[in-house]
Order: C-alpha cells, then sequence, then structure tokens
C-alpha cells in the first residue's frame, strides 16, 4: 500500500483529459503538495471521473473512489474517519467540478464542512457542466453562453468563497493557476492542515470557454489582473487576506472577453461587469478591514 500511495504520480500520463485543461495543471501542482503524504482520492461524477480511461487501467497512481455527483464529501467522511482511527496520515482528498461542488454536491460539501471533517475538497471550476455537454452551473458567469443558455446566462457566478466561509471552516483560498508560487503555497498550507479545507481553482477549460488551449493560464491572469477572479484566502471564517492585488485593468478584462467565443452572442464589454466587479471587492475589503479592526481589540 505505501507504494501505490507514493503520489510521485496522481495524475499520470495517458489521461484522456483535453489539451490546455486546468485540471491537469491543478493535479500535478497537487502532486509537489503532497510529496510523499499518503492521499485517497474521492471524485464525484465530473470530467476528473472519465479522465481515468476506461476499467482496468487507470491514470491515478493513488486509491481513488468515484462516487456519485452528490455524494463525493460523505464518501470522504467515511474515509477520514477510517484514517483518523488507522492513524496513518492519510490525506483524503476531493477533486469536483462545479457542479459537483456549486450545485449538486453542496447538501453534502455543506454537511462534511459544518462538521468540520479531516478534508481537504478542491473545486477546479471552469464554469460549466463540462462533462454533461456544457451546460451552465450557478458557476457559469453571467453573459456566458452554454447548451441551455444560448443567449448568454442572466445571472451572476455564485459567491462559493463567501459561502464556504460562513461555515467557519479552518482554511478556504481562491487560486490562479497563472500564479504558481502562489498556487503552491496554498496547495502545500491546505494539505497540511487539519479539519476542512476548501480550494477553488479557477480552470481554464477550452471546450467550454470555446478559447485556444494554449492560452488558458493567460485567460487567467488576465481575470485576476482584472478583478473578475478575486485572488484571497479566509482563515477559519473569518480572517482575510487578499493574496494578489489586480490593477483593475478595462483592457484586460475586454481581452479575457474577446479571446472567448463564449461571451460573443451576449457582446459583454469590461463596462457591463465593472460595477459588479467593484461591489465584490469593496464587500472583499470591507471584511478584510473588520478583521483588522476585531484582531486589534
Amino acid at each position: 500500500m505505501n507504494e501505490i500511495c507514493n503520489t510521485a504520480a496522481i495524475f499520470r500520463q495517458g489521461n484522456t483529459n483535453c489539451g490546455g485543461c486546468g485540471m491537469s495543471i491543478t493535479l500535478q501542482m497537487l502532486r509537489r503538495a503532497v510529496g510523499a503524504n499518503p492521499v485517497h482520492l474521492v471524485i464525484p461524477a465530473c470530467c476528473g471521473a472519465v479522465a481515468s480511461g476506461t476499467f482496468p487501467q487507470s491514470t491515478y497512481g493513488v486509491p481513488t473512489i468515484m462516487s456519485t455527483f452528490a455524494s463525493a464529501a460523505a464518501v470522504a467522511s467515511g474515509l477520514a474517519s477510517v484514517a483518523a482511527l488507522n492513524g496513518d496520515g492519510t490525506r483524503v482528498i476531493v477533486l469536483a467540478g462545479d457542479g459537483g461542488t456549486f450545485d449538486i454536491g453542496f447538501a453534502t460539501l455543506s454537511a462534511a464542512a459544518e462538521r468540520n471533517e479531516d478534508i481537504l475538497f478542491l473545486c477546479y471550476d471552469n464554469e460549466i457542466y463540462g462533462n454533461t455537454g456544457g451546460q451552465r452551473s450557478s458557476a457559469t458567469p453571467q453573459g456566458a453562453v452554454t447548451s441551455n443558455t444560448l443567449e448568454g446566462k442572466l445571472e451572476q457566478k455564485k459567491d462559493i468563497l463567501a459561502v464556504m466561509a460562513a461555515h467557519r471552516i479552518p482554511y478556504a483560498a481562491s487560486v490562479s493557476l497563472a500564479h504558481a508560487e502562489d498556487t503552491q503555497k496554498k496547495f502545500a498550507h491546505a494539505v497540511a492542515q487539519k479539519g476542512f479545507r476548501f480550494l477553488h481553482v479557477l480552470s481554464p477549460c477550452p471546450t467550454g470557454w470555446k478559447s485556444e488551449p494554449a492560452l488558458g493560464l493567460e485567460l487567467v491572469r488576465l481575470a485576476v489582473r482584472s478583478g473578475l477572479w478575486p485572488v484571497y484566502e479566509i482563515f477559519d471564517g473569518k480572517r482575510y487576506a487578499v493574496s494578489i492585488e489586480p490593477d483593475f485593468s478595462d483592457e484586460a478584462l475586454d481581452l479575457y472577453l474577446s479571446l472567448q467565443r463564449r461571451f460573443q452572442k451576449s457582446g459583454l464589454t469590461a463596462a457591463d461587469l465593472r460595477p459588479a466587479i467593484e461591489r465584490n471587492w469593496q464587500s472583499l475589503r470591507a471584511d478584510r478591514k473588520s478583521t483588522r479592526l476585531n484582531s486589534s481589540h
């Protein structure tokens, strides 16, 4: 078992992921953070579940359970209990897409977070149901065309980190794969921590975003620079720390939109999105200011 748990290859060659998939990058960076620690993966229905290939082959190099869409966090809770009884230091990690996090899997996610189960829940957010035809999820951003929002989604993206902060879990953070040093630091911290940890990764999806595979990390970089994707950490649901300050460039935001054909039909521009981005950052900075005031008393 020690040999099979060696995480030199959490995700091996021969997987079926698309070129430019952000989930592939996420797993390789996770491997570096995990090091030699034993790992059990739980993966609900998502692209990650089919990436392993067909039985009896598997591109996952650690023990992996494929769960139903709704039950990943519940399955992981059981594994975490066994790991605690065995005292073997196994890290239980859920790898889920936005559908299995924001929507179908949210009930068990919330329950596990409320119980503070010893789980690292990693959401690779490609902002659609990528494995079932590219339908909208509550993670899909405003204006994005999907297979069931043909004119572009009307509603804004759910603020999942605010939801997780309300559970007062030990650690929650958003991640930019375009900023490797910050990503690696957060992954290492989350792996080393105990209790429920939540990582939210913006995961480029050339198929769903209708973008060039080679541009994935540049798109993430533009999202961060423009303020569209805030990169920050939340400790114990109350202490906020911004990891990367944006320059709120409208040029970067317009370029981000223009490089993805999913936004072309809705005709969104930086001017359309800027008010919501500013409101989001005002709220985030208020939370950070409140943290400083409370810590000074």
